[in-house]
């Protein structure tokens, strides 16, 4: 273990305010991914999932995202909901969302994420597309002003209030916008014949909350916990860092900021999740790394 100071609401803590890091094992070197139970389920951009058993420390499957011929998430953030599709499920519905992945095509999906039912039978995982979630303002200056490098967004749940936050870079405000919508229930929407499953618009008659948090430099994967949201940022390379911002969607604000390139954590970060109450986190080659904060 190594001790190090970290950023808390703006201020440089002294040293007796410390962050340790232990490095676990290795696990699949792909996008974002989520921890229940004890499983870790980590996709890569093209639909496929890897899952783990936490307790064996090892990979027992891989799957195909269902529906991955209509439609393919980026994986960039991936997070459990609160809600289950149907009784006795062992997992709640599973988002994943869209990001850079149609960055090519007339509808590029800005502001998108899939919806899935994940289901196990002993070590096998499959997972069927039950919805998917747009947002309808895009193209509104509110989200972008049309010259932003990376205006796709980021999506969570805040799984205590049933609310879905979404957040996306703003470059020449040099911040992230937050938003925050009731969680659609997985029945709402409209059919698509498209997609096979309904589809929500959200509008900006549904913004429950907006504000502005820090500028993120390239957002990676993002998870929610205790009120706030845990958002990696950053590359590989020095002028965009890897780094670690805790957003209080309560208070509307910064609540911490962890240097992950100064720790030695210089790999481009993808995933991050707390599984009962610990700070898991991994980079693009499958480290695991487990956070405990004084």
């Amino acid at each position: 273990m190594t001790d190090y100071p970290y950023t808390y609401e703006g201020n440089t803590l002294n040293t007796t305010h410390k962050l340790r890091f232990t490095r676990l094992w290795q696990t699949f070197g792909g996008q974002d991914g989520a921890m229940f139970g004890d499983w870790i389920i980590r996709f890569d951009a093209k639909g496929n999932g890897h899952v783990f058993r936490i307790s064996e420390e090892k990979e027992v499957c891989t799957f195909r995202l269902g529906s991955a011929d209509k439609i393919v998430p980026h994986a960039n953030a991936v997070v459990f909901g609160s809600e289950y599709l149907c009784p006795g499920d062992e997992f709640p519905l599973l988002y994943s969302n869209i990001y850079n992945n149609y960055a090519k095509s007339d509808d590029r999906l800005e502001g998108t994420v899939c919806v899935y039912h994940l289901t196990r039978d002993g070590t096998d995982f499959s997972a069927d597309l039950v919805q998917v979630i747009r947002v309808g303002f895009v193209h509104d200056p509110l989200w972008s002003d049309g010259n932003d490098v990376r205006p796709y967004g980021n999506f969570v749940v805040d799984t205590d209030e049933n609310q879905l936050a979404a957040f996306t870079m703003r470059d020449r405000d040099q911040v992230t916008r937050y938003f925050t919508f009731d969680l659609p229930k997985a029945a709402d929407g409209e059919f698509s014949d498209t997609y096979g499953v309904p589809v929500v618009t959200l509008s900006k008659d549904d913004i429950k909350a907006q504000f502005d948090a820090p500028y993120s430099r390239y957002i990676q994967g993002a998870c929610y916990h205790n009120g706030s949201v845990y958002s990696v940022e950053g590359f590989s390379d020095h002028p965009n860092p890897a780094k670690m911002q805790i957003v209080d969607l309560r208070q509307q604000k910064l609540r911490a900021v962890i240097d992950l390139y100064a720790m030695g954590l210089t790999i481009e970060p993808e995933f991050v999740n707390v599984l009962d109450g610990v700070l898991y986190y991994s980079d693009a080659r499958g480290q695991l790394i487990r956070f405990d904060f004084e």
